[in-house]
């Protein structure tokens, strides 16, 4: 293996992903949103916004495509942080934020157009990724894989579209 292939994650000799080590594999390009995880602090905010900046060309895409390129994305991402989450000894690893992104473009596909639309689903996915309430905080605790990784923030997605639903519903978003 190559001298890069792990990470040491014992807590005296515990090394951070740097953008150097992160584009020695597809994988951890990937699971780290092109380098957006590796912002701190809040990488997983950071991630979301990546994956908002990402979706305006999605956006554009007809909707088949844009089913294609979600469910790419999970399963993409189930292996890439499957692996780099193996290599971190960290199943999941704050830097892995491609969750975030496949998830919020979910929300973004089927929330309202428009910025402020947007911007309150950014907020309200956010609350729920971080809060964790159930069942989200039980995949978290249980899921150490790839899957549970990528579950956790599709199931925070669909919390985020059922208030976003309640507000089309009571006249609050258009």
């Amino acid at each position: 293996m190559g001298k890069d292939s792990t990470v040491s994650h014992s807590p005296e000799t515990e090394v951070r992903p740097t953008l150097a080590w992160m584009w020695r594999s597809p994988w951890r390009i990937l699971a780290f949103g092109f380098g957006s995880g590796l912002i701190r602090p809040a990488p997983g905010t950071w991630g979301t916004l990546f994956g908002w900046l990402l979706w305006q060309p999605l956006s554009l895409l007809p909707d088949v495509a844009v089913l294609c390129v979600l469910l790419a994305g999970f399963v993409l991402g189930c292996a890439a942080c499957q692996a780099t989450g193996k290599e971190l000894g960290r199943p999941d690893d704050s830097g892995m934020v491609w969750d975030e992104i496949t998830a919020f473009w979910l929300v973004l596909w089927l929330v309202p157009g428009g910025i402020l639309a947007q911007a309150l689903a950014f907020a309200v996915f956010r609350m729920f990724d971080i809060i964790k309430p159930p069942p989200i905080r039980f995949f978290d605790r249980r899921l150490k894989n790839g899957f549970g990784v990528m579950w956790d923030d599709i199931v925070a997605a669909g919390y985020s579209l059922l208030v976003m639903a309640v507000l089309v519903r009571l006249g609050i978003l258009a």
